[in-house]
């Protein structure tokens, strides 16, 4: 959805042929687990077909470099921040068909649902006045968090939700906040000005282990 924070899916940067790994298979949470622990993750390749990706450039957001603007600081002592309150919802916002790059349809709802039922799922919400306005969802395992999606009914909402999300993989009194990651996918020109960054399909797998080894931060009740 283009607004006046810019594109805010985690998904919407340039696609290239060369980032398909492969198409078939099933969205059980095993596959989508072992997917997802080998640097892949899926998006439909028409209505029948799973394609998975792996992007040549990575997008990434080392937890220590988003770039938090005063304005920003500001904007977030308006908001609310509920944890897995409303993870149906903030995916089913995420894929309103009205959104460009629109691809989050039934069988991926569905699929990150009974994720996020046995955990491992989860979603970061703002909130105001009791309604739900902006939020984010993706995948935790270890030290890695894979974002999916974005979105925002008012200024500045997403980019709270994943301040929040920051935030919380830093506040960790186990020194394990410097063996984690946010995976965006694809760096898109709004990501970046946010701190996000390009490392190459080598160097993201290469670090997978050691993100995948971490313990679970404390926002997700670990």
């Amino acid at each position: 959805m283009d607004g006046p924070e810019g594109p805010d899916a985690l998904d919407d940067g340039t696609q290239d042929a060369s980032d398909l790994i492969g198409v078939g298979a099933d969205l059980a949470p095993g596959t989508l687990l072992a997917a997802y622990r080998t640097g892949l993750f899926p998006m439909p390749e028409g209505r029948r077909s799973i394609g998975w990706w792996s992007p040549a450039r990575r997008g990434v957001l080392h937890l220590e470099e988003l770039r938090v603007s005063r304005s920003l600081r500001r904007s977030a002592r308006d908001f609310e921040i509920r944890i897995d309150t409303a993870f149906d919802a903030v995916v089913a916002a995420c894929g309103d068909p009205r959104r460009p790059h629109g691809w989050i349809d039934s069988r991926i709802a569905q699929a990150y649902g009974d994720l996020h039922r046995l955990g491992w799922a989860h979603s970061v919400e703002t909130w105001r006045d009791g309604q739900l306005v902006g939020g984010l969802y993706g995948v935790g395992i270890g030290g890695l968090f894979a974002g999916e999606s974005m979105f925002h009914h008012m200024r500045d909402a997403s980019k709270v939700a994943l301040l929040a999300l920051v935030e919380g993989l830093r506040a960790d009194p186990a020194g394990a906040a410097g063996r984690r990651l946010i995976d965006v996918q694809w760096a898109t020109p709004h990501l970046c000005s946010l701190g996000v960054r390009e490392i190459s399909r080598a160097d993201y797998v290469t670090r997978l282990p050691a993100l995948l080894a971490a313990p679970e931060a404390e926002i997700w009740g670990g």
